[in-house]
């Protein structure tokens, strides 16, 4: 009967679970015209979005556009919609790291892009691209970690906040500069922000255009860890992960999906999903096999 449970629930798609990972927070209801808006990104080229999956279960995805410190170009931005879509189907995945090429991690928009796109409607229909981009990616049923080296400015600093956990290299920094562009975060950051700090320290940030260096990122709950200057900084992330991300595919999705569902859920429908995640993993593969080697108190 056990396995017969499993197997029935294990089998249910994506599409039944409550919190739907794929599903967009715009569309043509909201006004959103994503044809038309991602037709004019790429208009802007320049940089690339690189996603390797390794047998591991953990993917490294690499911003790279250093001559303008990772900003995002328009193709940029409809690269990061693919390959979240990719990591999206990645039946094996565990872990993903997001970092930026050439020891600096994002500094945003490219502002060649931003100026060419200044009208209301452009401004909108781009924050609601990168919105629904960026909650995809808080949603996939991976963990995943944000490697900060050098700045994470303004957009960048909000991809931060879509990743799980992050840690800083010494001299790095984040910074949400956008009241000095005269804006506020367009790409979720700030609703994400004070999800993670709460509301009067995501305002301080916010209204003060703080420059977060590492030791008060860690006093405030911003980031997880400081990385050593004499570790290699992608190596020692993957190090980091390594204990998050230990155990079958299944089980470690299983973790963030019911997260995941916490976080954005009402409590019973929250306490619902958790059931039907659970039942994908009771008497499974996994479990079946702790218990026969009786793991739970090693």
């Amino acid at each position: 009967m056990t396995g017969f449970l499993w197997k029935s629930v294990h089998r249910m798609p994506n599409s039944m679970w409550l919190w739907q990972r794929t599903m967009s927070l715009y569309n043509h209801t909201h006004g959103f015209e994503e044809e038309g808006i991602r037709k004019k990104l790429q208009q802007f080229t320049g940089g690339s979005v690189r996603l390797s999956k390794k047998e591991d279960g953990i993917g490294i995805l690499t911003l790279n556009n250093p001559k303008l410190m990772n900003a995002f170009t328009g193709t940029m931005m409809i690269e990061l919609q693919e390959k979240v879509a990719e990591l999206e189907n990645w039946e094996d995945g565990k872990g993903l790291i997001i970092h930026g090429a050439e020891n600096t991690f994002c500094s945003g928009s490219d502002l060649n892009a931003v100026r060419l796109l200044s009208s209301p409607q452009d401004g909108m229909n781009m924050c609601m691209f990168m919105q629904n981009t960026l909650t995809r990616l808080m949603r996939l049923p991976l963990i995943t970690v944000a490697l900060v080296q050098g700045k994470a400015l303004g957009g960048g600093a909000e991809l931060t906040t879509a990743c799980d956990f992050r840690l800083m290299t010494p001299e790095s920094e984040i910074r949400f500069v956008h009241k000095q562009m005269g804006l506020v975060p367009g790409w979720g950051g700030a609703a994400r922000l004070v999800q993670i700090l709460g509301g009067s320290t995501a305002l301080e940030l916010l209204s003060g255009a703080t420059k977060v260096q590492p030791e008060h990122a860690l006093h405030i709950g911003l980031i997880e860890a400081i990385l050593s200057p004499s570790e290699e900084p992608l190596e020692a992330t993957g190090t980091w992960l390594e204990r998050h991300t230990k155990g079958p595919a299944e089980v470690i999705q299983a973790v963030k999906k019911v997260v995941a569902a916490g976080r954005e859920l009402q409590l019973e429908a929250a306490l619902r999903t958790e059931m039907k995640i659970f039942g994908t993993v009771w008497g499974g593969p996994a479990n079946l096999d702790a218990l026969t080697q009786r793991t739970k108190h090693k």
